[in-house]
C-alpha cells in the first residue's frame, strides 16, 4: 500500500486535494492531504520556510508512514523536496505537480526576479502574509469553470510571508531522488530551467497535462491516474 501524502500550493490546504483523493483510495492506497501551518484550518500560526518542512516530516514520522509518495504542488514543491531528504527511506517517491523546487540558498520569491518586488511588497502590506488572490487573478486561462474558481477563491487564505522568502536547505542534490515533475501546459508550456537540469537525471520523469496550475480542481481525476502511475514507477 502506497502512502500519499499531498500538500497543496500558496493559499490552500489539506481541503484542495478532496476531488483527487477518492480515486486514490479505490486503488487501495492510503492518503494523507495536509494543510501547513498558517493556512486553512491552522491560519493564524507563525511559520517559515523550515516549519513547513517539518509540518511535512512531523506528519510521516508521527502516522510512522513508509512507502511515501509525497507529492507538493507550486509553492509547497519547495517544503516537499527538503522533507524528502529528511524522510530517508520511508521515502518512495516525489511528486511535483506544476511546482517550484528547492535550490539550495534559495527561496520562492529568488525565482520571481521580475515579480519579487511586489510579492515582498504585497507582503509588507499585509501583516507579514501574501494576500489570497482575486477571481481574476487564478482563472484566467487556466481551465477552471466558474465553480471551480469560487470554490479555490472560497478556500483560501492569506499565505504567511516569511515561507515564500526564506531560503531552502539542501543536504545533497535533488536529483537524486527518484521524482516525477508534472507540467500543466496552459500554464506555461515549458519547465523552468531549475526543473529542466533536474529532468536529466535518469532518476526523473516528465508528464505533461492539458491544463492549468491548479489540476487538482480542474482535472482531478487526471491528476490522480497521473500519481497512481508515480506510485508504480521504479527508479
Amino acid at each position: 500500500m502506497t502512502q500519499f501524502v499531498l500538500v497543496a500550493g500558496a493559499w490552500l490546504g489539506s481541503w484542495a486535494w478532496h476531488d483527487v483523493e477518492p480515486d486514490l483510495r479505490a486503488a487501495g492506497h492510503a492518503v494523507h492531504p495536509l494543510t501547513l501551518s498558517g493556512l486553512a484550518d491552522k491560519r493564524g500560526t507563525a511559520a517559515g520556510l523550515q516549519t513547513h518542512v517539518q509540518d511535512i516530516v512531523d506528519e510521516v514520522e508521527r502516522l510512522g508512514l513508509r512507502d511515501v509518495v509525497l507529492v507538493g504542488h507550486s509553492y509547497a514543491g519547495i517544503p516537499v523536496g527538503q522533507a524528502a531528504e529528511r524522510i530517508g527511506d520511508r521515502l518512495a517517491r516525489l511528486v511535483f505537480v506544476d511546482s517550484n523546487v528547492p535550490v539550495d540558498g534559495e527561496s520562492f520569491v529568488s525565482g520571481w526576479p521580475d515579480g519579487r518586488a511586489g510579492v515582498e511588497a504585497a507582503i509588507a502590506a499585509n501583516e507579514g502574509f501574501w494576500p489570497s488572490p482575486a477571481a481574476d487573478d487564478c482563472g484566467a486561462g487556466q481551465g477552471l469553470t466558474d465553480e471551480q474558481i469560487a470554490r479555490f477563491i472560497g478556500g483560501a487564505t492569506p499565505h504567511p510571508g516569511a515561507t515564500l522568502t526564506d531560503p531552502a536547505v539542501l543536504a545533497g542534490p535533488l536529483g537524486l531522488l527518484p521524482a516525477t515533475y508534472v507540467k500543466c501546459l496552459l500554464d506555461w508550456p515549458e519547465p523552468s530551467p531549475e526543473v529542466a537540469e533536474l529532468l536529466t537525471s535518469e532518476r526523473w520523469r516528465l508528464v505533461t497535462m492539458d491544463t492549468g496550475h491548479w489540476p487538482m480542481f480542474s482535472q482531478p481525476r487526471e491528476l490522480a491516474r497521473i500519481l497512481l502511475d508515480a506510485a508504480g514507477t521504479d527508479g
